[in-house]
């Protein structure tokens, strides 16, 4: 086995890869293993045909296309990692030689990490932040979100509906007195107020006892989904069946020693504050290394090769659909509803692509310049951060890393971080500029 490389213009270059006659013959042997069973040839039982019958009948290249593959997903990432070259793209394969006897041969044509030519990293300026504050109407808006949260759903029986109930009804809908498709439901769940029904629907049971029936009047938007149904008036014959409050618990110590660790409502508070300016405080920061590295990458010269640029595509279009996935939907159903095919798909993504890559490797050359490094003790307290954010044992986090590739992996990342940081709090803050208005902009 060797590898070769030629370099190119523009970043790229081509492996050229040759594979012992020896090891291309046992890929060969093996997929007429694999493939035996299945051949018929006249005068054998099936799947007993020797491999010189079978060649002789079908020529000597019968199996080599399967054996070319394999040997090719096999030794490529071995070569590329020992070549001595950094590759940032999916290679584009040609196969140069293929034939009995001799040594199998192919090349692997690439994009290398091409080199960065850093401006201005420290000392960017960035637009002036705001001071951190935490308002009454946060706090409030907090409190209320933990009464929610607390609040007891109780049957009611003494009242008639209002605002904010949940009911369960039977419902059916007509036009012009004849039924229509959806329109029909029995113990249907509904909150008075949430808006999942046509507009005016749930305003007009507002006052309906429980086993009263009465007709609801509504008229379907111009833009419902369905056209049969759109700007048509309808009558919906309705029964409220039962009736629930949510009862908030009032906002005092009780409730505070209740939902939290402290014993007064005022301490309850004060944690709030504490905890949404701590999140402020985080997001300004997250803001501000995005701004002065946006500032760092648009200074810097790089000439991404396309190749890489297409490979930074797909790994996004691949964990777009892995999200998809997760919420249930496939990625195929996605581009139909979007209407996009898969070209387009991935052309959408080439500008967070490209930026993607430019910021990496603007970090990464920071940290070059910067001879930046990764201790014992950084690595630590990475581990122990994401036990922290994943509430798993940090040993069970340390076994993750336990390859040495995915420990020089974050190693790297550990680094890139300390670049970010590094190029932010360097970062210069000024006063946002005003936008001149559109008539000043007119006369100057």
């Amino acid at each position: 086995m060797s590898v070769s490389v030629e370099k190119l213009e523009k970043s790229m270059a081509v492996l050229t890869i040759e594979v012992a006659v020896e090891e291309f013959e046992k890929a060969v042997q093996k997929v007429y293993l694999k493939q035996k069973g299945q051949i018929s040839i006249p005068g054998f039982r099936k799947g007993k045909a020797p491999r010189k019958i079978i060649e002789k009948i079908y020529g000597p290249y019968v199996f080599f296309q399967e054996a070319a593959n394999d040997v090719i997903n096999s030794t490529y990432p071995g070569e590329a990692r020992s070549c001595g070259e950094e590759i940032v793209s999916n290679p584009e394969i040609d196969v140069t030689q293929m034939e009995p006897g001799k040594p199998f041969i192919y090349t692997a044509k690439v994009a290398l990490k091409p080199p960065v030519s850093l401006g201005k990293y420290k000392g960017v300026e960035i637009p002036k932040q705001a001071a951190v504050e935490v308002t009454d109407a946060e706090v409030e808006a907090e409190l209320k979100r933990q009464q929610d949260a607390n609040a007891k759903i109780v049957d009611i029986t003494d009242r008639a509906v209002k605002d904010g109930d949940q009911i369960v009804l039977d419902f059916a809908g007509s036009v012009d007195g004849d039924a229509f498709d959806g329109g029909t439901g029995t113990d249907y769940p509904l909150t008075i107020g949430s808006g999942s029904f046509i507009p005016g629907f749930e305003e007009q049971l507002v006052g309906f006892e429980i086993g009263q029936e009465g007709d609801v009047n509504v008229t379907f938007p111009e833009d419902y989904h369905a056209a049969d149904l759109a700007g048509k008036a309808a009558v919906f014959k309705c029964t409220v069946k039962s009736i629930k409050e949510k009862q908030l618990p009032e906002l005092n110590d009780e409730f505070a020693d209740e939902v939290s660790e402290f014993s007064t409502i005022e301490e309850y508070k004060a944690d709030i504050i504490k905890n949404l300016k701590e999140k402020k405080e985080a997001s300004a920061r997250t803001d501000r290394e995005n701004a002065a590295v946006d500032a760092a990458m648009a200074d810097a010269k790089i000439e991404i090769p396309d190749p890489m640029l297409m490979t930074q595509q797909e790994q996004l279009a691949s964990e777009f659909a892995q999200n998809m996935q997760m919420q249930g939907l496939r990625f195929e159903d996605y581009l139909k509803y979007a209407g996009l095919t898969e070209e387009q798909f991935l052309e959408q993504m080439k500008p967070q692509a490209d930026k993607r890559i430019r910021t990496r490797l603007v970090l990464e050359q920071v940290v070059k310049e910067e001879n930046i490094t990764v201790t014992d003790e950084d690595f630590e307290a990475e581990m122990a951060k994401m036990a922290a954010q994943y509430n798993m044992p940090v040993e069970n986090v340390k076994k993750v890393f336990e390859e040495d590739q995915a420990k020089e992996d974050l190693k790297k990342d550990i680094a890139v971080q300390k670049a970010v940081t590094l190029i932010a709090d360097n970062a210069v803050e000024v006063e946002k500029k005003e936008e001149p208005a559109a008539e000043d902009a007119a006369q100057e």
